[in-house]
């Protein structure tokens, strides 16, 4: 069975229909999950298709079924390269299940305003939100809008608007201030993110819950860079030098704080220990080999996918936050 393309560029069901002697509907309910259409039927639409290069118009569609399989991604971590992970899972994951992710950058300091609008405007069929310090009130409005919204990196709670998949930060920083205490660290110091980032305000409260009296100085970076860390460090070491232990929020900032120790000439880990938070894939790398507290960034993405897809199936099924375990991974800027 063979087939010439017609004149046009771009072939259209009504092409397609003609080529496999079938009607318009057909080719529809051949190209539509879960309609009726006959073996027979679909084999000469799909080899007619095949023939022609026809892919079936997704925005046509999205118009007959109200679905656009579209669905935001939203995040203001988009220069933090822990996240270049988080993207490539979310938007393999998704597209791996026939969606399309639409990418939202909230920025810094904006109000997440615009950022919402484009997703009302392109008519997602649901949001993730990728970041611990969303614009205040941005998850609620979603919500408002009536779309299904799951936050990724959120903090789990009553107050919480919407749903969420994170990791246990608390119990993060607890780990990393008993493995200081284990270790004969005395002298301690916490560098975080914002002071308004809900995963520096957890794993910061978890690291003084359990290192109480040990801990002599907490200083707020401002942002998840390099830059930032190395600044942070430097100040810290300005107004104490006799630090022996250092937990950085992030892994980002830790290695910016162990190039600042070397600027400085003080050793990593034999002056001072420093751990981070995420294992990044360059925390492994030999010129920082920085110990740190892994979070399943595998297991909590598929799960926020899962939920969001079961969601957006049954509207009334609006899933439960999940609160996911972190672990210690020890590496040489440990003592």
């Amino acid at each position: 069975m063979s087939f010439r393309p017609p004149v046009s560029q771009r072939p259209t069901a009504r092409d397609v229909a003609e080529a496999a002697g079938v009607s318009i509907s057909a080719v529809s309910r051949t190209f539509t999950e879960g309609a009726s259409v006959s073996a027979k039927t679909r084999e000469r639409v799909l080899e007619a298709a095949a023939a022609l290069g026809y892919r079936p118009n997704q925005l046509a569609r999205s118009l007959m079924t109200g679905r656009t399989e579209l669905i935001g991604l939203v995040s203001n971590h988009f220069a933090n390269p822990t996240f270049m992970e988080v993207f490539d899972l979310f938007t393999r994951e998704l597209q791996a299940r026939g969606l399309r992710p639409l990418l939202a950058n909230l920025g810094e300091g904006e109000d997440g305003k615009a950022a919402l609008d484009m997703l009302r405007q392109y008519s997602v069929d649901a949001v993730l939100i990728a970041t611990s310090a969303p614009p205040a009130g941005f998850a609620a409005s979603c919500r408002a809008a009536g779309l299904p919204v799951l936050h990724v990196f959120g903090r789990a709670g009553r107050s919480s608007p919407v749903p969420v998949a994170t990791v246990d930060n608390v119990a993060g920083g607890g780990l990393v201030a008993g493995a200081m205490r284990e270790r004969g660290l005395r002298r301690l110091a916490f560098l975080g993110g914002s002071a308004h980032d809900a995963s520096t305000i957890d794993r910061e409260k978890g690291f003084a819950d359990v290192a109480r009296k040990l801990l002599r100085q907490t200083i707020h970076a401002g942002n998840y860079t390099h830059e930032h860390g190395r600044l942070a460090m430097h100040a810290l070491l300005d107004r104490d030098d006799d630090l022996d232990g250092v937990f950085c929020a992030d892994d980002v900032l830790a290695m910016g704080a162990i190039d600042a120790c070397r600027e400085r000439g003080v050793r990593v880990p034999a002056d001072v220990s420093i751990i981070g938070f995420d294992d990044m894939p360059l925390a492994a790398w030999a010129s920082y080999s920085l110990t740190t507290v892994r979070q399943p960034i595998h297991d909590m993405v598929l799960h926020a996918i899962d939920r969001i897809v079961a969601w957006m199936e049954h509207p009334d099924a609006v899933p439960r936050s999940k609160l996911f375990p972190c672990e210690l991974v020890t590496r040489a800027s440990l003592r």
